[in-house]
């Protein structure tokens, strides 16, 4: 018997609101996509790479996170939704494969893979709404009208000089993210009401979640790829504990308070989808930028230990974590309407790095960097154990 359009929609059930295997499956890509980025960034970063990996980092972001919502909305144990995440996943390979030559001889099969995912997955959305859900088939329908333009821009970029193609990508992200924001305002059918979709928040923070293990273990991978290749110099064992324990509070500060008080808020809250943009869609871009320019800076320290500091490296040694430190601050203070001043208080210190830059080497900034984020974790570890005798 053939399954109806409707047995393709997510079930109102315990299991439902868990990441189902093939979910996982698909993100195994983006491990992949992760660490093309990273070696990309840390074999020659400068001001133009940094911008350029600025863009590949929302790019990629964006379709993980919009297929993310997708699976939401989707039952991912049957076939026709499993085939889905399959021709992703190829689409995927091509296009983390692409990534390091996107902008000189490879900028069409970057192009081309990417609109290929954000198109597909959109007009499959569009049929499995088809008859059963008219509120969320006219969303999708603006989210496909929305995407075909940002994939037009895509792919002129993919065919235009260096120079063209940044202006074009930049502004075809700039729709993409403009999008949810003007909830996919369209001529002659005006806007999508709010709160249209039907989303799990719980299933939307665990997947957001097992993203950032995902770039936090990536950052273990090539930490630990880049200390076996330079194990002959003096200062890397330093280096490469600092690097480890970076990783560690990063887990810590996202993981310890933040992430089960944003799941509660997504799935109490009596605005969702309002809610999983700030806290997912938007909110967590800055969390997982920062630890990817975290570990371009680890890698960068790691084979360059006693090199004098530069302010370019210290873009991501410093810089990757302020951004992360920034994330995880507003999903906390929109959870919980509770300003994490211990992270106020690391973005500041972190800053004021940048005046010692020129005078250490770059192990010692990253010492200064995760010095800085055992403090802010300690800070807030205190805090919350002083804070529990009072609530309780």
């Amino acid at each position: 018997m053939t399954e109806s359009n409707h047995d393709w929609l997510r079930k109102d059930d315990v299991q439902s609101t868990k990441a189902s295997f093939p979910e996982l499956f698909f993100d195994l890509v983006f491990v992949f996509a992760l660490i093309q980025l990273s070696e990309t960034l840390a074999s020659d970063f400068s001001i133009g790479i940094a911008a350029e990996a600025i863009l590949f980092i929302f790019a990629l972001w964006w379709v993980w996170i919009h297929t993310t919502w997708v699976t939401n909305l989707l039952d991912t144990e049957i076939e026709p939704v499993r085939l889905l995440l399959f021709v992703l996943m190829f689409c995927g390979i091509v296009l983390a494969i692409a990534l390091p030559k996107a902008f000189t001889d490879m900028g069409l099969v970057f192009a081309l893979a990417y609109s290929a995912m954000q198109l597909i997955r959109s007009l499959f959305a569009l049929y499995a709404f088809r008859g059963t859900d008219a509120a969320s088939f006219m969303t999708f329908f603006r989210i496909t009208a929305w995407l075909a333009v940002s994939s037009a821009l895509w792919i002129a970029g993919g065919l235009a000089e260096p120079q063209m193609r940044a202006t074009l990508w930049i502004a075809a992200l700039a729709i993409e993210y403009a999008g949810p924001a003007m909830r996919y305002w369209v001529p002659s059918i005006g806007a999508s009401p709010p709160e249209t979709l039907d989303i799990s928040g719980e299933h939307l923070a665990e997947r957001c979640a097992l993203f950032v293990i995902i770039a936090l273990g990536e950052t273990i991978l090539t930490t630990g790829k880049n200390a076996a290749s330079h194990m002959d110099n003096a200062g890397t064992p330093l280096v490469l504990c600092c690097a480890f324990l970076s990783t560690i509070v990063m887990w810590w500060i996202y993981f310890h308070d933040g992430q089960e008080k944003a799941a509660d808020k997504a799935e109490e809250t009596a605005q969702p989808q309002a809610t999983a943009q700030h806290l997912f869609t938007y909110g967590h871009l800055p969390i997982v930028a920062g630890i990817i320019l975290t570990a371009v800076g680890e890698d960068f320290s790691l084979s360059h230990p006693q090199e004098e500091g530069s302010y370019v490296h210290a873009l991501a040694m410093l810089g990757g974590p302020i951004l992360f430190l920034a994330g995880t601050a507003w999903m906390k203070t929109v959870s919980s309407r509770f300003i994490p001043y211990s992270h106020a208080a690391g973005v500041i210190l972190l800053a004021a790095c940048f005046l010692s830059v020129p005078f250490i080497a770059n192990f010692a900034i990253q010492v200064l960097a995760t010095a800085i984020l055992l403090f802010v974790a300690t800070w807030e570890y205190v805090a919350l154990r002083r804070r529990m005798p009072r609530a309780a």
